[in-house]
């Protein structure tokens, strides 16, 4: 689905977008589709919660997961 907004306007979905590829290409089975809606929901639910919040390295953050840059700055304090 194409972006309907004009560039720069904070209303665009252009991130959201780029969120839903990410998921398409690192969760979404290849071959197969899940078994269950259920069990498609958890798989979600720990993709966005456990994977992709805490564990996907980040080009904002050097590309380090937010586990390694927060490990770091915390020693780096120290």
């Amino acid at each position: 689905m194409p972006s309907f907004s004009r560039p720069s306007n904070p209303y665009d979905n252009a991130q959201a977008e780029a969120g839903c590829s990410n998921l398409k290409t690192e969760l979404l089975p290849s071959v197969s589709p899940f078994a269950s809606l259920e069990e498609a929901r958890l798989k979600v639910a720990w993709y966005l919660d456990t994977y992709f919040n805490l564990n996907r390295r980040h080009s904002a953050l050097g590309y380090r997961s937010p586990h390694q840059f927060e490990r770091d700055l915390k020693l780096n304090l120290s």
